[in-house]
């Protein structure tokens, strides 16, 4: 099925208010196995609300609208679409016993003759009532398309697909997904590697989208249950990631998910304690870091140095030493993190120091990161370089290398 979304409203047009029943009626219709081709905004014109519809039909299986039942002149939504399908209005008893009842309860309120535009709909069609307001939806047939009108105001508009429309639009099929997230790989060389698949892709489909400093990848399959598509995607992954070997790229899974969750939860899992020192990113990773319930069981404390004299004070690292090696090194970012895994005898230490912008330091261009881990067998660091970025997304950025950093030692051990 094509479905096609219609908002009705000059102010959605003018920018007073933002469209956010189209992006709610996709995600639900996804989610039912109905697919979404169009969206459109026009505004309270009948003639361009003609011409609207009758590009509509001709593309879409199924097209609703949106807004435009209120009581107002203005609000002509039902009034154009019954002139466009050659119909009459007429009174939807439940609707109008409804809007009877709502005005006998308010004597103080004044009735006119507009208010019972709200109880209207096209003769022919199939009401769907409106549990938390007075304008009545509606359902119709004609020529192989089916058309749906349904109130502008989200709160309305909301229960109505849940409780009534989807029942009524319900598919066999259902739309199943799973997100893959990448880091340490651009979307444009992920989307290289990837094209002879995308190319060739039917279903189930790949849609790849870059978010700052990673790369997600949502696979989709319509099947007829959780099953059915779980085999399907399960084949569609394991060719992805054995693609120029992007499993080393490949972190987790879920929208919600993150680097800093997928440490903490390996962390907490295998009983390791962490602990951090950063000057680069001023905290920004223990913060993170100190996000899950339960971090106090993984996270002992960590230092935020910025200076030479607090590096040297803080965590014992000679004052000398960092005057001569510099803030921006590999020297100090391995310091960084021996000293501050020794101080709080943690099983892992992350260090963070390099040139957030937007001038350079020490003869070091901005994006200049060095990134140290000390276990306690071992302590390296690595020099990461950040090009064309803000300072918040340099140091973003920067805190992400540091918890894949940590998961990848995880992972050794």
């Amino acid at each position: 099925m094509k479905a096609e979304i219609i908002a009705v409203g000059t102010e959605i047009l003018t920018g007073q208010i933002v469209n956010t029943n189209a992006q709610f009626l996709s995600e639900k219709f996804a989610e039912n196995g109905i697919d979404v081709y169009f969206q459109t905004a026009v505004g309270d014109n009948e003639e361009r609300l003609l011409s609207v519809l009758s590009i509509a039909k001709k593309r879409s299986d199924l097209i609703v609208l949106c807004g435009g039942l209120g009581p107002t002149e203005d609000d002509l939504t039902k009034q154009v679409l019954a002139k466009f399908l050659k119909k009459s209005l007429i009174v939807n008893q439940e609707a109008m016993t409804k809007l009877d009842a709502f005005f006998a309860n308010r004597p103080n309120s004044s009735r006119t003759a507009n208010n019972d535009r709200q109880a209207q709909i096209i003769e022919g069609a199939k009401a769907i009532q409106n549990p938390t307001g007075l304008a009545v939806g509606s359902m119709i047939e004609v020529d192989g398309v089916t058309y749906v009108v349904l109130p502008g105001p989200p709160s309305e508009l909301k229960p109505m697909v849940n409780q009534f429309l989807l029942p009524l639009l319900k598919s066999d099929t259902k739309l199943y997904s799973r997100v893959l997230r990448f880091f340490g790989i651009g979307e444009s060389r992920l989307v290289t590697e990837l094209a002879d698949i995308i190319t060739h892709q039917t279903d189930p489909t790949i849609a790849p989208y870059a978010k700052v400093g990673e790369v997600t990848l949502r696979l989709s399959t319509k099947a007829n249950n959780q099953e059915e598509a779980k085999q399907k995607l399960d084949v569609l992954e394991t060719e992805i990631l054995s693609t120029s070997n992007l499993k080393t790229y490949h972190y987790g899974y879920g929208d919600e998910n993150s680097l800093a969750a997928v440490v903490f939860e390996s962390l907490r899992q295998k009983k390791k304690t962490m602990t951090a020192a950063e000057s680069l990113t001023a905290g920004l990773f223990q913060s993170q870091l100190a996000d899950f319930s339960g971090s106090s069981f993984v996270f002992k404390g960590g230092f935020v140095t910025y200076s030479l004299e607090e590096k040297s004070r803080m965590l014992g690292i000679p004052l000398d030493e960092l005057k001569k090696n510099g803030v921006v090194s590999a020297f100090t970012a391995e310091k960084m993190a021996e000293n501050s895994r020794r101080l709080t005898d943690s099983d892992f230490a992350v260090s963070l120091t390099g040139v957030a912008g937007p001038d350079t330091l020490e003869g070091q261009p901005v994006g200049t990161v060095f990134i140290g881990l000390a276990t306690k067998d071992s302590v390296f660091s690595q020099k990461i370089m950040i090009g064309g970025r803000s300072r918040s997304d340099i140091r973003h950025i920067a805190t992400m290398h540091a918890f894949n950093i940590v998961r990848q030692a995880l992972l050794k051990h």
